[in-house]
């Protein structure tokens, strides 16, 4: 208590002043209209901005919930069609559960890392074997290819980029079914390279790019680009130009394709060889 009398002995001067002064602003505000307006839209305009910061840091934080969201359904969406596409390809006139017959199955995962500026780049995805996931499965988005699955921890899975010279998927040409393998230059992160297509063929720029279907990780059909230059290559074979329709800069969620038939693939086509 005595210190606070110390205190206000020593700066009552000032204490004072401020006193006086909040009471002259006070009585500035309640007699004279034109001080009030303003101290009125200045108190708005300062609570209007507050509540905007405010409105703004909330949106972000809900606009991640709902990508999360978005992302679960485009899962729930992938699933279910594929499961009509394999009910209506089986012919059957009974199907009693239509899971049991669905070809592939997606799982949704998210980039945690990603690289696009070396020869062999890498994505680190934020799930792993605990999730379904296991090497060999392929990647996609909403829009398009991604890569391949090389290695998983229960956690984690690291996807082989199409941007690396390691990668290479069956691919061709929608309009006509002509297929090549596609590959990666190690240059621009935005183009990809359609080989071994013969030369006869008729290619026109904007021609679609889609995966062949000639593999066991791969569904047919999935987008890889479209086609912007070509030229003969190796003889009798043309080399296409595709750039890429996923944007590796900006790469975010994903979703990990498990071909539930893949076991019984390998098996007969291993039978097949080895006889």
């Amino acid at each position: 208590m005595k210190n606070l009398f110390r205190f206000i002995l020593k700066y009552h001067y000032i204490i004072l002043f401020l006193v006086i002064e909040f009471l002259s602003f006070v009585i500035l505000y309640q007699h004279n209209d034109f001080h009030k307006a303003s101290f009125l839209n200045f108190k708005y305009a300062v609570s209007g901005n507050m509540f905007r910061s405010f409105t703004g840091i909330k949106d972000y934080i809900a606009l991640i919930e709902h990508n999360k969201q978005l992302a679960r359904e485009n899962n729930r969406l992938y699933n279910t069609i594929d499961r009509l596409r394999s009910v209506s390809s089986e012919k059957e006139t009974e199907v009693i559960d239509t899971f049991l017959n669905q070809h592939y199955f997606y799982i949704p995962a998210r980039v945690i890392n990603n690289s696009i500026n070396k020869q062999r780049n890498f994505i680190t995805l934020n799930k792993g074997s605990n999730h379904g996931i296991a090497p060999e499965m392929a990647v996609i988005n909403n829009e398009g290819l991604v890569g391949v699955v090389k290695e998983v921890s229960p956690n984690y899975a690291s996807v082989i980029s199409v941007l690396n010279h390691d990668y290479a998927v069956s691919a061709k040409i929608k309009k006509n079914g002509y297929f090549g393998p596609v590959t990666w230059d190690g240059k621009s992160h935005e183009k990809v390279f359609l080989s071994e297509i013969p030369h006869h063929v008729n290619i026109d720029e904007g021609d679609t790019i889609i995966t062949s279907g000639y593999s066991e990780m791969y569904p047919e059909g999935i987008l890889i680009g479209t086609a912007l230059d070509y030229g003969l290559k190796g003889g009798n074979f043309l080399e296409i130009e595709v750039v890429l329709s996923t944007d590796f800069k900006k790469l975010n969620y994903v979703q990990v394709v498990r071909n539930t038939r893949k076991k019984e693939l390998n098996q007969l086509e291993n039978e097949t060889f080895n006889d």
